[in-house]
């Protein structure tokens, strides 16, 4: 099935990207327009409504951009990380677990993993829910041709999306669901990217929320503090339920470990 999206330029254009471009075991390269002419490049299969433009940038925003941070960030890193802050073995299948249960995916319905890095939660979603459409999206070419390269090998189809979390390219009420796994921390305007996941949920959706919270440990404290200066933030509990109401949301589920958050969203 075909996926439109919104043009970056013109609110009221759209863009209609091939199914081919999810067929992941086929090269996709081409150029995409809308009525209005604004064009983008296809590469690899690869999305891209951003081309050069960077602006300014994190430090932790910038690591994104490493080819060395695409290649260990999920083979390495992501799978120790939440045993590593929630304190106890926590392995990518008790993620996944949750992911599906709170999401509960369906054929034939669409759902965007928002700030995807490798795609993770869209591979995952897309394996449970073979006849569901995906969209991962993300501004780092890097993290993007490495989520390529192992969706290829998991035989997972789904779109690959190079764009702003703040400017999300896509006309109001189009996803099922939404997913989110660590990004928040990293945002420089949270509150933009969770009015833009607002905008696009459907009114009955659901969005699945994955961040790292405050310690109350005074010397994990400290190193977030320091985390901070490279462009991370981290919100209590209650900060961050109010950051979700005030961006349109309310919170029906929601457990800790250690300074791992998991929420399940729905549109207020």
């Amino acid at each position: 099935m075909a996926l439109e999206i919104r043009s970056p330029k013109y609110e009221r254009a759209s863009i209609t990207i091939p199914a081919e471009v999810a067929d992941l075991q086929k090269n996709f390269n081409g150029t995409i327009c809308s009525n209005k002419g604004d064009e983008y490049e296809i590469r690899n299969n690869i999305i891209d409504l951003l081309g050069d433009e960077h602006g300014e940038m994190t430090w932790a925003q910038s690591s994104n951009h490493w080819k060395v941070t695409a290649a260990v960030y999920e083979d390495i890193w992501r799978k120790r990380s939440l045993s590593l802050f929630s304190g106890e073995e926590f392995p990518i299948q008790k993620e996944k677990e949750l992911l599906i249960d709170w999401l509960q995916p369906e054929p034939g319905k669409s759902y965007m993993d928002i700030g995807c890095s490798t795609a993770l939660y869209g591979r995952l979603v897309k394996r449970d829910q073979p006849d569901a459409e995906i969209v991962a999206l993300d501004f780092s070419k890097q993290m993007l041709s490495e989520a390529r390269l192992k969706s290829e090998a998991e035989q997972t189809d789904l779109y690959l999306l190079r764009a702003d979390a703040r400017y999300l390219p896509f006309f109001g009420a189009t996803f099922d669901g939404l997913m989110m796994g660590g990004t928040l921390n990293e945002l420089t305007d949270p509150l933009k990217v969770l009015y833009e996941a607002r905008r696009v949920i459907k009114k009955e959706g659901v969005f699945f929320m994955m961040h790292l919270i405050k310690s109350p440990t005074w010397y994990i404290r400290l190193m977030q503090d320091s985390a901070g200066l490279g462009g991370l933030s981290f919100w209590t509990v209650d900060e961050s339920n109010q950051m979700f109401e005030r961006a349109g949301f309310s919170m029906v589920d929601q457990f800790t470990k250690g300074i791992v958050c998991f929420t399940k969203l729905i549109p207020a």
